[in-house]
Parts: structure tokens; sequence; C-alpha cells
């Protein structure tokens, strides 16, 4: 073989940079390397082994001879065997990417490209060690807070998606030999949350480029699967301190005082001093909220680019196995809301009716039944860019079941046997204290389920004992002054107070009855959220004398409006402000309401407390 000789013997590789060789003659060089490993000399191939373990800071000529050897290899890849250079092998495919300056990059992709064109063999390990440089090595996270460090990630990962585009036009199967490497490969939830981020960005680049078709519903579950294991780390513990937090829809009782109403801030929110901060700290949170930021950015960019009905479809399917039945899913779930927020007309229309035909539907199961009309009890009501008339619409579906289960039904009260029933009323009633105005300018609205709903609400089950005595007392207060429901029985709201029969379908805990789109405390999710999101202390509920009447509008305009995208620059007051959220209850104002000397009726909440998912879930 041709090997360059100097003073009659063969080049070292440390000699290889001062010498004047072409670059035919540095492949023979290294073939030679890789050839006298199967005639017993290794001295050359160890060298050249050596040379790839290069790490931490390379003087010049050290640069210089990697990237020669590097090129070198890309031209003798047909040379190399998987077993005997084993060794030669591990250390290409170990190097990574973030250690190196821009040339060595481009050398080292250029060989990982070359090696994988030329065997099946290797296209797995190159894809692998190309996903492997979707994230920096653990000393150099650091670093990504300066520019410098910015750079090195945008240098590394603009040439790791190149090279995986340039393999999938050479080796047409590598697409589908890359999905199951980036699921394996995906950090586990407990990661440092830059890792999580980037690996985070990376999936999010490769589902909409060219691999999209072919990765988009795997890759997506993956995500929506990485947010619910982090959600679930998150305990209300974490969040509610006091004895007093316990349930899901504990209430802020606001008392009438002039002196309370002077506490209360501009936005008729909680004096700052009772906001809650307990997620501040709270590295499972942060991650979460990083993660969910990403995901509404990437929804941003798939509306815009007209994909957004697709990719929500593909969300859809992977709400429904994993989110829609995860027990004490807290904040994940809006990412669906925010997709419905960009896109009403499509997202928010087959989101509701997913979540209605789930609940009509006899095939689910009954708890899986119950969490859609939570679901959807709590979408209706909070999704400002919702139409008076798909909530009506759906409204109508609800009853309509409701009332035909109603009739076949010859039994007493009963919360266990009928939590299905149960669950269907209350959602009616929930969605019908935050919208009853909007609805009722309906035309049709009250002509149709004025008679229903009484016969329901009148029914033997006797569903206004049962549900939620503060979502009852405020249903009908509202429809007592709306005229759309009426009782023969003496209307008292001290009737609707906490019973046997409401703790037996709920329990003082309340694991069957949660509302998943109470607002969001995640401070930086929270802002996308809000411009599209009806609080509580926005609604103007029927009785409300003190306020023009409206038929078709129920609450006041948002600070920011509905567009969902109208998140930017929103300042959230250092977290405080966005924990209108939160219902803080003083713990000596429930003596007052129960069993105590106050006997006003029971009102809906201003904030409602972050709520719990069925525990059997």
């Amino acid at each position: 073989m041709g090997v360059e000789l100097r003073n009659g013997e063969a080049m070292g590789f440390q000699e290889l940079d001062d010498a004047d060789f072409t670059d035919s003659d540095l492949v023979y060089h290294v073939r030679d390397a890789l050839t006298s490993v199967s005639m017993g000399d290794s001295d050359k191939y160890n060298e050249l082994v050596a040379v790839m373990h290069h790490r931490g800071h390379l003087a010049p000529d050290e640069v210089a001879l990697l990237v020669t050897s590097l090129k070198a290899l890309s031209g003798a890849v047909s040379y190399i065997d998987s077993v005997l250079h084993e060794s030669l092998l591990a250390s290409i495919f170990s190097m990574s990417m973030w250690s190196y300056r821009p040339d060595v990059m481009d050398a080292l992709l250029e060989l990982i490209i070359s090696l994988a064109a030329s065997s099946g063999k290797y296209v797995d390990s190159c894809l692998d060690m190309l996903v492997g440089n979707f994230t920096p090595p653990p000393y150099f996270t650091d670093m990504l807070k300066q520019p410098r460090g910015i750079a090195r990630k945008d240098q590394v990962l603009s040439r790791v998606h190149s090279s995986l585009k340039v393999l999938a036009d050479l080796v047409p199967l590598s697409p589908m030999r890359l999905l199951p490497i980036i699921m394996q490969r995906k950090p586990h939830y407990c990661s440092k949350e830059t890792t999580l981020v980037i690996y985070v960005e990376n999936m999010l680049k490769l589902e909409s480029g060219v691999f999209g078709e072919l990765v988009r519903s795997t890759m997506l579950a993956g995500l929506v699967d990485l947010l619910l294991d982090l959600d679930v780390e998150i305990g209300w513990d974490d969040i509610l301190q006091d004895e007093s937090a316990k349930g899901i829809f504990n209430m802020e009782l606001e008392d009438v005082d002039e002196a309370i109403d002077d506490e209360l801030m501009d936005d008729g929110e909680l004096p700052k001093e009772l906001s809650r901060k307990s997620l501040v700290g709270n590295l499972f949170a942060e991650k979460l909220d990083s993660l969910m930021v990403l995901m509404f950015e990437h929804l941003e960019s798939c509306d815009v680019g007209g994909r957004l009905v697709e990719v929500f479809e593909t969300l859809l399917q992977s709400f429904q196995k994993t989110v829609l039945t995860a027990y004490k899913s807290k904040f994940s779930q809006f990412v669906m809301f925010y997709a419905c927020a960009l896109d009403p007309e499509n997202c928010g229309v087959r989101f509701a009716n997913m979540l209605a035909d789930t609940f009509i539907s006899n095939a689910h199961p009954r708890l899986l039944r119950m969490s859609a009309a939570a679901y959807l009890a709590s979408y209706l009501s909070r999704g400002k860019f919702l139409p008076p008339s798909l909530i009506a619409n759906t409204l109508k579906r609800l009853v309509d079941w409701c009332l035909d289960y109603s009739k076949i039904q010859e039994d007493d009260i009963n919360p266990k046997a009928h939590r299905v029933f149960y669950s269907g009323c209350q959602a009616i009633m929930y969605v019908l204290c935050f919208r009853m105005r909007s609805v009722m300018g309906v035309p049709w609205f009250k002509s149709q389920l004025h008679a229903p709903i009484n016969l329901i609400l009148s029914h033997k089950l006797s569903p206004l004992k049962v549900c939620l005595p503060s979502i009852v007392t405020e249903f009908l207060r509202q429809s007592k002054a709306a005229g759309l429901f009426t009782t023969s029985e003496r209307f008292d709201f001290d009737d609707y107070l906490e019973s046997e029969f409401s703790r037996a379908f709920g329990g003082m805990e309340r694991l069957d009855m949660f509302f998943p789109f109470d607002p969001c405390l995640l401070k930086r999710s929270d802002s996308f959220i809000r411009p599209s999101y009806v609080y509580w202390s926005m609604v103007r509920p029927t009785y409300d004398d003190d306020q023009e009447d409206s038929s078709d509008e129920e609450v006041d305009e948002a600070p920011l409006g509905g567009n969902a995208r109208s998140h930017e620059g929103f300042d959230l007051d250092e977290f405080d402000n966005a924990l209108n959220q939160m219902s803080i209850t003083p713990k000596d104002s429930l003596k007052h309401w129960f069993g105590g000397v106050k006997k006003e009726p029971l009102r809906m909440p201003s904030r409602i407390r972050p709520s719990t998912s069925p525990e059997s879930l």
C-alpha cells in the first residue's frame, strides 16, 4: 500500500499535520492503519483511536490533526470493520459536537453520514449519535446562559438537523429508525430543566420538519406524557397549606363589608398578602411551565403554518388516552385549551364535541364519562372564545341525555349508583352559573330547555340535594332571576348546604368532582391562557341588578381582549396577580356558613381552588 515515508519510516498520525499530504495520501494512510489490525499490528490504529479520544481544550495543531483524521476516515469507511475496529467506532460515536469548533463538527458529521450511507448496520448508531447531541454535556449547561453558549447551541443543533435530513435522503428508512431512538433518549422528567427544554425544542423541530408525517403521532404523544409526568409530581400540598383548603371547590367567601371590599385589589381579586406563592421554587412546576410555553409557541407556529387542525387531532388522541384519565392532572390539559383558543371554529368545536360524545356514550367506563363531564363543564365555562350557540347546543346534548336517563329511573336518591347522571346534572348547573346570561340570549334555549331542566332537577333522584352545594345554590339564584328553573318546594338556600347525599357523591375531599380548567397557577403559561379565559370575577350573574342587562355577553372585556396571542409583554406582577386563580378561605369564615349565625346564601367563588381528579382514575 502506498504509505508515504519520511527517512525510510512510515509516518505516524502525530506527524500527519506537518507533512505535505494530498487527500488521497491521507486516505491511504488511514486505510493502512485500519488494515494493519487484522495482521497483528495495532500501533498506527491505536494512534488513530487516540486522536479520536482528544477531549477538552485542544491546541490549534491538535484541532488540525483531528479534522485531518476525521476527513481521512470519511474516505476510508469501507475499510472499517464493526468487530476489528470496535474501539474506534465507540470513540467516534461518543464524540460530543458541543465540545468542538465548527470545522471539527463538519468533519465529524461528514464521517457520520458516510458511515450510515456505507452500511445499514451503522445507521442506528449514527442516528443515536446525532440524537445524543440534542442536549449538551453536563459541563456545558451553565454556558447556555452566556452568548457564546447560545451561539454554540445554534451551531450544533442546526448541523444535527441538517444531517438528519441528509440521512433521510440517503437512507429512506432512517426516519422510521429515528423515532424509537428519540423516544428512548428522551430525558427523564427529573432531569435538569435546561436538558428537558432543549430536548423538547428538538422534538418539536422534528415534528414541524421533513419528518413530521412519520413521527408526529408518537412524538406529540411522548411530549404529552412528559408534561403529565411532571404534572402529577406537583401535589396539591405544594399549593395549598392551610387545613381549610381541602376540597375542590371551597369558596372565597367574600364579605360584603366595605372594609373587606377596600382591601380587594383593583381586579377584584384577593389582597396580595393572601396570595399563594407555594409553586415558586417548585422544580417540577418550573419545568412544566417552561415545557408548556414551548408547546404553546409551537401551536402558534402550527396555526400560522395552517396545520394546527392536523396537529390538534394528534394531541386530542393523546389527551383521550392519558390526560382525560389521569389522576391529579392540574395544568397539562391547558395545551388543549390553548389550541382551542387559537382556532375556536375547528379545534374549539371538536374538543367540545369529543367530550360530549364521551359523556353520552354508554360504551365508555362511567369514571371516564364523569371525567369528560367535568372537563366539558370547565371548558364551556372558562373558554372566553366559545360562542353562546356552541355552549347552548352542547348543554342541550347534556340535558337530553339526563332527561332520557331520568325517565327510566324509579330509584330515590342514590349518589353512588347514579354518579354519571349526577355528574351530568352538575355539569349543566356549573356551566349555567358562568354562562346564564349569554345562553339565555340564544332564541331557542329557554323555550326548548326550560321544561326539561325542570323535569331533571325535580326528579326524585334529587340532583339538587346531591351535587356540590355551592354550585346548586348559585345555579338556583341565577335561574330564579332568569326564570329558567322553578321549584314547587319552598326556596331555601339552607336546604342545599352540605348533606349526607352530597358527601356520598363526592365526599368532603370531593374526589369525584373536579373542574380541570380552574385557573392556571403556572406563571408563564398563565400569560398565554389569560386573554382567552373567563374568571368568575368577570361573570355578570342574572341576579346582579347593579349591572346593565345584556343578552349576548356575560363577561366584561378582559384587559387584553380575546386574542390568544396577546400574552406578549404581559406582566403577571411577580406571580401574585396570577393567583386570582386561587381561593383562600379564611379559617374563621367557615363557622359563619356551616352551622353558624350567618344565613346568607352560599355564593360562587371569585376564585376557585385548584381541583383534584377522581382518585380511582
